[in-house]
């Protein structure tokens, strides 16, 4: 397959990016042990085949991811690159999260540790983690929107809210993209009236989880974060495996490797999703950006539809204490 990446714009008011965008938490040892300069190999690896969007926040690996992208853009173009940061998340010396704080305060503070930690004078995509169920929406966003307005960040994004919350924020500032969860495992979004809104906002969709952590694609390795998942436990790992395992017929239809078609399916939902897909070696992202020539037609998502219901997977998104952060679950 020739690799030629696609282009689409974050809604109507968002920065043009290249699809798929690379996700960078597991280049900090989120998913199992990590070697900072493969962790670099990897982002130059994305960024030399034509790549702009990267996505990271201040908690992955309490700032070592932010660094690390730091270190990998020393000398790069920074108006080549897109960089979309979350922030928010309040973490105990173990690391664990212990809450999330969406305080203009901390919005103000939090922005200015990783602009330090990136090397950069702005970041372009900012957005808070979880909604801060203390915080008004609209007090939050309208704190990015005025970073907007003195330069430190070009566009304001969304993190795992709901519908209601998301008419809220786009009545406050425009929004460029709600980042959430979205694959062939986990359609949530397309009966919540999450999609609906995005939508008819004009907002974009940077969907991460679109290998549904390795289920799709992966080494079946369970390791790191996943192990504290519900849909890695007992049997609804069998049954999650062996659902994810009917990609493979499609997969070998067009040639193509299973995690590439998973990818292209959720690229072909809306022109204005971008996947946000994580690698660990560079062959992973050659991969990873071959999904790109992975041709579905009407035929093809109409098979993924009937082999993928909504809410065929067992087991929700994350343990019952994060699921309890997630607004867009509500």
């Amino acid at each position: 397959m020739t690799t030629q990446l696609d282009t689409r714009q974050l809604g109507r008011t968002g920065p043009t990016v290249t699809s798929p965008g690379l996700g960078a938490m597991g280049l900090s040892g989120a998913y199992g042990q990590t070697d900072d300069a493969e962790s670099i190999r990897v982002i130059h690896a994305y960024l030399d085949a034509g790549g702009m969007l990267l996505d990271t926040a201040d908690y992955y690996a309490a700032g070592h991811n932010e660094m690390l992208i730091g270190r990998a853009l020393r000398d790069r173009h920074r108006d080549q690159v897109v960089l979309s940061a979350k922030f928010g998340a309040r973490l105990s010396p173990g690391r664990a999260p212990d809450g999330f704080d969406g305080r203009p305060e901390t919005v103000r503070r939090s922005l200015t540790y990783s602009l330090q930690r990136l090397g950069t004078d702005h970041v372009d995509i900012y957005r808070l983690a979880r909604l801060d169920p203390d915080v008004p929406i609209e007090e939050t966003v309208g704190a990015i929107a005025e970073l907007v307005e003195q330069g430190f960040v070009r566009y304001v994004g969304l993190s795992e809210v709901g519908a209601e919350t998301i008419r809220r924020a786009a009545a406050t500032a425009p929004i460029s993209d709600l980042q959430i969860e979205y694959s062939l495992l986990s359609r949530g979004i397309e009966r919540n009236g999450i999609l609906d809104a995005c939508r008819e906002l004009g907002i974009g969709l940077t969907a991460y989880g679109v290998l549904a952590r390795g289920l799709i694609g992966g080494s079946g390795k369970v390791e790191g974060a996943r192990a504290h998942h519900p849909r890695f436990q007992g049997a609804n790992l069998d049954h999650n495996a062996a659902l994810a395992a009917r990609v493979r017929e499609v997969a070998v239809a067009k040639g193509a490797a299973i995690a590439q078609v998973a990818i292209a399916w959720v690229a072909a939902q809306d022109e204005h999703i971008v996947p946000i897909v994580g690698a660990r070696r560079p062959e992973q992202v050659s991969s990873m950006l071959a999904s790109t020539a992975v041709p579905l037609d009407a035929a093809d998502l109409a098979r993924l539809d009937e082999l993928f219901p909504q809410d065929a997977a067992k087991g929700e998104r994350y343990p019952a204490p994060y699921m309890a952060d997630l607004d867009s679950e509500r």
